[in-house]
């Protein structure tokens, strides 16, 4: 602060003393004064606290200006250009310039003031003179040190910013009228681009863009009065078939903004360039930019599209067009209601030329730019969409050619397709007609596959495209195609001919099949259809392949809406005819066929297509494979995934049953039960061995629940056997409750397109790099003893009881016998209630007990001998068939 109070004090004597001295001790005396200024600028971090500021900016400034018009007085361009470089440069006496200079810089940055001061001093003028001089008149480098390079930069930096500060101001371009140099400067960078100096390339882009955004009236009609806009149009003409490309987009770029910022102000400058054929330069020198290297040119080349793209907005009147709406439309879209924002497109010239260069370039990243300057605009205001295409008709016209284009460009087409439906809600019908006549010739497959992923997103939007589709035959076309290649993989299958590879083809059959299925979704009339097309034996020729897998499964079970018995016939024949390790394709099914499941109208084919038996054999064909250790092939499997089958088939037994006596009674009368238990216990991890059990002391006693809260909720270690057993016991609870088809206990897997098939995989491998996981089931376990369950499936207690003395393992002689008695226990707190025992006993649970456990009855000493006498007591006192007690 003191620094500064005395610098205040001196120049308060320099100013009393000013009018008294001559010019060259005047300007001796401000030159003393600038270094202590400077000085303590640097030692209050950057702050400027001077009361006299408003007069040291105008002095210096004055004289700075004096300077630099000594300097160029009379002499020629090269001299002149080399004394401007001494004079600001930090050399020797000439130092004087540079501290000037940096004076200068400093004060341009404090408020606004101070800058009129600046710009009153005649130093606009002045330093664009300069800017003129260091970007026309390249100086030849000889033996110059390289050390002053970074000095060189410094000074470099200041002077532009210096001119950056003055220019964005309006008084700044007034002042550079009078001098003409400001019409030198822009025609000079559009003639003289290829000769001018290097370095000043960028920074006089930088001064003259600033320019451009503070024209006034008066400065364009300045520029307009003197053809300069129209002269570097001419230039540009020349010089655009000799610059490399990058560079003529840099200097056209200058030349674009001075006619793109000044049009708010006055349309003079964009008219002289409409008139001289600017549209054409700027389509010239855009199409000479195919093939550019990755970012070479790029900040240029994407400055001059966006600003084509605001120039479509730059019209005196609204275009008017009447479009024919194309019906039907979707049921919220209203074009009267179209309201418009105000940026809409009133000026087609600059579209036009994005319009030519996307029809005759196929440089991927010219072509991506120009579909984001359509989207765009069309984001801009939504009637832009209906203005375009009702006139110029681009996207019309880009899709008969979208397929000579690079992939990604043709990704980014059909997105902007894609949100003409998603975001404008609006079905363009000839456009999609071209699309659909696109896929129909498959010209390029990848093009093909994009284009139906596209109207895929657009059937999945609403209900109407399943009948715009079917009427406009694509429905019969993709059927078409599918019944080709399904006669394709049929004549492949079993035999040594290769199946598609993984690309496009075979992700086209997926998208295909997707469509397919989209378009019969919620569509009876679109199934119908299909049934009538033969094509039902050939979709589920697909099913042995997972990646068509998802994709089939959907359009047959929209099959099932209309010919549910053939559904069931397909499913349960494909189940039973799979081999004895195809796992997923089996889980698959079965999942499918618990979502027809889930209505009652079902049931009824899913018993005459012989749905029990299907899916009981299912078990059968998995004896051993629960083995501990494993053996064989089921070594290779996994258990968990085997498990997960067992869920999902007696799953899908429990939903065919569910509220449904007439699939119970038949379950029953059938003995089927009876075959379940059978097949359960001779999945392996049952014991099978027919040796009488040796009874064992129990030293503690878990109940069931604690059992299976141990297994698998503690780090308590337990055999696979055991913990199979108690798995299979808990899916057989459930069913008993009749909740088993709402349980959700594995995780769901989705195959992704690219991946190897999980059936083709090794199943070893496929193990490791699938695991499944466990959900707990849904209830807590408290809640089994917390209260009195009702018993829905009375058969499934008789298999808990069949398989109460398999829970038996070698070595595990107390282990195996609690949890035998921790079923028994379970057992009779499910039939605590009076009707409960009677249903149990109806179901034929009492002769169940006597039968399975005739080893326990026998043997006072067995653990379960109690357990199991208090629950024959209580059946026995519900018993209505009196042989049976006998």
């Amino acid at each position: 602060t003191l620094l500064w109070e005395t610098l205040g004090k001196q120049f308060v004597e320099y100013e009393q003393m000013a009018p008294f001295l001559i010019p060259e001790d005047q300007q001796r005396r401000l030159l003393e004064f600038l270094p202590l200024f400077l000085k303590a600028w640097e030692q209050s971090a950057g702050k400027i606290v001077f009361p006299n500021i408003l007069l040291l900016a105008s002095e210096v400034s004055k004289l700075l200006t004096k300077e630099i018009k000594r300097n160029l007085n009379g002499k020629p361009a090269e001299e002149a250009r080399v004394a401007l470089e001494q004079l600001l440069q930090q050399k020797g006496e000439a130092g004087d310039g540079h501290l000037l200079l940096k004076s200068v810089y400093l004060l341009s940055q404090t408020d606004l003031r101070t800058m009129w001061n600046i710009i009153a001093s005649g130093l606009p003028a002045a330093l664009l003179q300069c800017l003129y001089l260091f970007f026309t008149v390249p100086l030849k480098k000889t033996t110059d040190d390289r050390e002053t390079s970074e000095d060189d930069a410094q000074t470099q930096e200041m002077l532009v910013q210096i001119m950056l500060n003055m220019y964005k101001e309006e008084q700044g371009v007034e002042e550079l009228l009078a001098a003409d140099k400001l019409q030198s400067l822009i025609i000079a960078t559009s003639s003289l681009w290829d000769q001018c100096s290097h370095s000043w390339k960028v920074p006089t882009g930088r001064v003259l863009r600033t320019i451009s955004r503070a024209l006034t009236k008066t400065s364009i009609v300045h520029l307009q009065a003197v053809d300069c806009i129209k002269i570097a149009v001419q230039n540009l003409f020349t010089l655009a078939d000799t610059l490399p490309a990058c560079d003529a987009c840099e200097a056209a770029s200058i030349v674009l903004c001075f006619v793109k910022d000044s049009y708010p102000v006055s349309s003079a400058l964009l008219t002289e360039f409409e008139n001289n054929d600017g549209y054409q330069l700027l389509l010239k020198i855009l199409l000479r930019c195919e093939g550019l290297q990755q970012n070479e040119g790029d900040p240029f080349l994407d400055e001059i599209l966006d600003m084509l793209t605001c120039l479509t907005t730059c019209g005196k009147t609204e275009l008017k067009v009447s479009g024919n709406i194309v019906h039907p439309q979707l049921p919220h879209f209203d074009f009267e209601q179209t309201q418009s924002s105000g940026m809409t497109v009133k000026n087609l010239q600059p579209f036009q030329v994005l319009q030519s260069i996307f029809q005759r370039s196929n440089d991927q990243h010219l072509c991506g730019r120009i579909l984001a300057a359509i989207g765009t605009i069309w984001a801009w205001d939504r009637v832009n969409f209906f203005l375009l295409e009702w006139t110029l008709q681009p996207i019309n016209q880009f899709t008969d050619i979208i397929h000579f284009k690079p992939h990604p460009v043709q990704v980014q087409f059909f997105r902007l397709v894609e949100s003409i439906v998603l975001d404008l809600s609006y079905v363009p019908h000839e456009i999609l007609k071209k699309v659909q006549y696109l896929i129909k010739e498959n010209i390029v497959p990848f093009c093909t596959l994009t284009a139906l992923q596209c109207l895929l997103s657009m059937t999945h939007k609403d209900l109407l495209f399943s009948d715009i589709f079917r009427d406009s035959g694509l429905l019969g076309l993709l059927l078409s195609l599918l019944r080709k290649e399904a006669k394709i993989l049929r004549k492949s299958a079993g035999t040594d001919l290769p199946g598609l590879k993984e690309g496009p083809e075979k992700e086209l059959n997926v998208v295909m099949l997707k469509m397919v299925a989209a378009l019969t979704a919620r569509s009876v009339r679109n199934t119908v259809v299909l049934k009538d097309y033969g094509m039902v034996p050939y979709v589920k020729i697909f099913l042995d392949d997972e990646c068509y897998r998802s994709a089939t499964l959907s359009i047959l079970e929209q099959l099932s809406v209309i010919s549910c018995e053939e559904y069931m016939s397909i499913i349960i024949g494909a189940l039973c005819s799979s081999t004895q390790w195809e796992l997923h394709l089996k889980l698959d099914l079965l999942k499918s066929l618990l979502r027809i499941l889930e209505s009652p109208k079902s049931h009824s084919a899913f018993r005459t297509c012989s749905g029990f038996n299907g899916l009981l054999s299912l078990l059968s064909d998995m004896e051993g494979a629960l083995q501990d250790p494993p053996s064989g092939q089921w070594a290779a499997v996994g258990q968990n995934c085997i498990l997960e089958l067992v869920f999902y088939t007696l799953q899908g037994i429990a939903a065919a049953l569910h509220l449904d006596p007439v699939n119970s009674n038949f379950f029953q009368r059938n003995g089927l039960f009876e075959k379940m238990a059978e097949d359960l216990g001779s999945l392996g991890c049952f014991w099978t061995q027919g040796k009488r059990q040796i009874p064992v002391s129990l030293e503690k006693k878990r109940t069931f629940a604690e059992f299976l809260d141990a297994a698998f909720c503690s780090s308590e270690p337990f055999p696979v056997w055991l913990k199979n057993c108690i798995w299979i016991l808990s899916f057989l609870d459930h069913m008993v409750k009749g909740t088993l088809h709402q349980e959700s206990y594995f995780k769901e897997r989705k195959p992704e397109m690219g991946e190897e098939s999980r059936d083709d995989q090794e199943a070893s491998q496929a193990q490791e790099e699938h695991p499944v996981a466990f959900k707990r089931p849904g209830n807590k376990l408290p809640a089994w003893e917390m209260r009195d369950c009702t018993i829905v499936h009375p058969g499934a207690v008789c298999v808990m009881v069949r398989l109460l003395p398999k829970l038996y393992k070698e070595g595990h002689a107390q282990l195996s016998q609690e949890i035998q008695c921790a079923v028994v226990d379970h057992i009779q707190s499910l039939v605590k209630s009076e009707k409960s025992r009677q249903v149990m006993c109806e179901s034929g649970l009492l002769s169940t007990v006597i039968t399975s456990c005739q080893d326990a009855f026998c043997s006072d000493s067995h653990p379960l001998h109690l357990p199991l006498t208090r629950l024959f007591e209580k059946l026995a006192s519900q018993a209505v068939e009196p042989h049976v007690l006998r």
